[in-house]
């Protein structure tokens, strides 16, 4: 709180060359007051302070170390009454007697007469640094009074027992689907993690993540998830492989255990501290905190995107658009890639850290944050948000008065002014086709519209499985394939206003052999053309890279229509379809030795010709594998 121990022991410093009580008893009270200060002892502090007024009730210093006290136990409805019966005795008083009644006053929500008397600070003192404060105080106060009158709802829900304990749990990281918690929790000053499946509406009793990233010699928190599951990066202090106090780390999901994680290096970590890793959905860029050179002041958010050489590149500052000459924190970037939540004490606010969301334009800027509004924000420290896939639920932690102990993770609905973009996924399992045994595989799924890849990686070794995120609002290019077998292809068009329903798949694959069979669910032509879209290149591109990979393979291209139409207008139009795509790959290098084509017209559907959706199936690329 920006009301701290600091300020009070100013306001002490004051009092002990200020005209004390001439009632002895009275200064004796007082005086008893500091030791118990310095301590973080406020309750005897209060006490005894309370018996100085009692026996002196025009003891002004006593009213105001005391209304420093309420301050410091949240108690800000005593301590502005308090700092007020300080004023009625002498209006005589200290530039910080004002800001600490200031602050109160912004504290209960009385935000005028806050303004007022910071304004009245601000003249007394200019130049100090609690002056820089005031002036922010001021912005404040014209938002909350204006935001205050617009709540947002807002009911936290206890993540229950399965969870929450009488120590503290904090942190929390969801995957894509919702089934997987990882969260934060401290025992006797260890911080480890724990993890939770959620079943049957309810979250399992939690347990400890692994004995490969726990540890009893050092702390393991403030860390986030890949949205499927395989990828942890945390926080690391004060270890031997550490370049300086705090380092970010990164462990991989091996089948049901974790391995050895390691120190993702320069230039993410530095000398200075980083911490609070947020990885993106493609894997590719991880934003983070660091009080390193070159930032906006104090701890900002930074990131670095992989490079082609699959290193980190260089840690860039997000910028005024985000950072502020305060403090940013706990940054997370949603499962859609381009919502950015954080908590700020620097941006317009209800006083102290506030909770924020950016959205990343077209052009990948930042857009200027936004408030998440009251009473999700209040004048107490909000911060750690997480928000689930579906943009349904967020997650934070606090020590609100229904929890266990300590600070618990509770989760809330996100109102709908400050949800993510929709995003859907695709989640499977890749089988060898005739064994059905698991098969290590790797999973591109490609944005057709902008032709960037949002996923890459390969399924866990040990079960096959995988997930993907895919936002709303684009057509998107799946591709599996792995050594020695056909590859697999599919298309989802995510139209907006589609509900984000995940998809549930199982991919078989077949091994490479004479007489195999793939249909290309990538290469696209206007309704009675042959001429290929622009979105058809890259499945093209797929296909050369697998030519290039299995060099004794043939292969013959095949045309396939509906049955709307002529017949023989059809077999034309699929030949001149499997033509185009028989040029493009002689256009890139492919022996003609190696390709032939044909076209089928309708004659051989894969489906039932009497539904949109068949005759959408029925027309269609392939090729056959004709020597191997």
């Amino acid at each position: 709180m920006r009301f701290c121990l600091s300020v009070l022991f100013i306001l002490i410093g004051l009092a002990v060359y200020a005209q004390g009580s001439s009632n002895k008893k009275a200064q004796n009270f007082f005086e008893r007051a500091t030791p118990f200060i310095e301590k973080q002892d406020y309750a005897s502090a209060e006490q005894v302070l309370k018996s100085a007024i009692e026996t002196d009730p025009l003891f002004q210093n006593a009213y105001i170390i005391l209304a420093g006290v309420y301050s410091l136990e949240k108690k800000y409805i005593d301590a502005k009454s308090t700092y007020q019966k300080a004023i009625l005795i002498n209006k005589n008083v200290a530039p910080i007697v004002i800001y600490g009644l200031a602050e109160t006053e912004f504290a209960t929500q009385e935000y005028d007469k806050a303004k007022q008397h910071f304004e009245e600070f601000l003249i007394l003192d200019s130049s100090s640094d609690r002056s820089k404060k005031a002036k922010k105080y001021l912005l404040d106060c014209d938002f909350a009074a204006m935001a205050i009158k617009k709540p947002v709802n807002y009911s936290p829900v206890n993540l229950g027992q399965g969870v929450n304990t009488t120590d503290s749990e904090y942190f929390p990281a969801l995957t894509a689907d919702g089934e997987t918690l990882i969260f934060t929790r401290q025992v006797n000053e260890n911080e480890d993690f724990w993890t939770s499946q959620f079943k049957d509406n309810s979250w399992n009793l939690a347990k400890p993540l692994s004995t490969k990233i726990n540890t009893s010699k050092y702390n393991e928190g403030a860390q986030t998830i890949s949205p499927d599951g395989k990828y942890l990066f945390f926080t690391g202090c004060n270890r031997p492989d550490g370049l300086g106090r705090c380092d970010i780390y990164v462990s991989h999901r091996e089948g049901k255990d974790w391995g050895e994680p390691y120190n993702i290096g320069k230039p993410v970590n530095s000398e200075y501290w980083e911490s609070q890793p947020a990885i993106s959905p493609d894997g590719r860029t991880l934003y983070f905190i660091s009080n390193r050179p070159g930032g906006s002041g104090g701890y900002d958010i930074w990131k670095s995107t992989i490079t082609d050489d699959a290193k980190w590149g260089p840690a860039i500052n997000l910028g005024a658009d985000i950072n502020t000459a305060y403090d940013e924190n706990t940054p997370f970037i949603h499962a859609d890639g381009k919502t950015l939540y954080f908590s700020s004490d620097g941006w317009p606010g209800f006083g102290n850290k506030d909770m924020y969301y950016s959205r990343m334009d077209d052009a990948g800027k930042f857009q200027k944050p936004v408030n998440l509004g009251y009473p999700i924000n209040s004048f107490e420290n909000e911060s750690g948000l997480i928000v689930s896939a579906n943009g349904n639920l967020g997650m934070f932690s606090s020590n609100l008065r229904d929890g266990f102990g300590g600070q618990d993770i509770y989760s809330f609905g996100i109102p709908e002014t400050v949800k993510p973009l929709k995003v859907s996924y695709v989640k499977g399992i890749v089988r060898d086709k005739d064994s059905k045994k698991t098969i290590e595989s790797n999973v591109q799924v490609i944005d057709l519209k902008t032709n960037k890849t949002v996923f890459d990686d390969y399924t866990d070794a040990e079960t096959g499985q995988f997930l993907a995120v895919m936002p709303i609002g684009s057509n998107y290019l799946f591709n599996v394939n792995a050594e020695g077998y056909l590859f697999y292809s599919e298309n989802f068009e995510l139209k907006q206003g589609d509900i984000n329903k995940p998809y549930q798949i199982e991919v078989s694959i077949g091994k490479i052999k004479q007489g195999g069979n793939v249909t290309l669910r990538n290469i696209f032509f206007d309704t009675n053309k042959f001429n290929l879209l622009p979105a058809s290149i890259r499945e093209l591109d797929l296909l050369i890279e697998f030519l290039h990979q299995n060099e004794t393979v043939n292969i013959e291209i095949q045309g396939h229509t509906d049955n709307i139409g002529n017949d023989k207008l059809n077999e034309k139009l699929s030949f001149n379809r499997s033509n185009a795509v028989y040029n493009y790959l002689i256009k890139n290098e492919i022996d003609t030795k190696r390709l032939t084509f044909k076209g089928f017209g309708a004659s051989k559907p894969i489906a039932d010709n009497k539904t949109e959706l068949g005759r959408k199936n029925n027309r269609r690329t392939s090729f056959v594998i004709t020597k191997v």
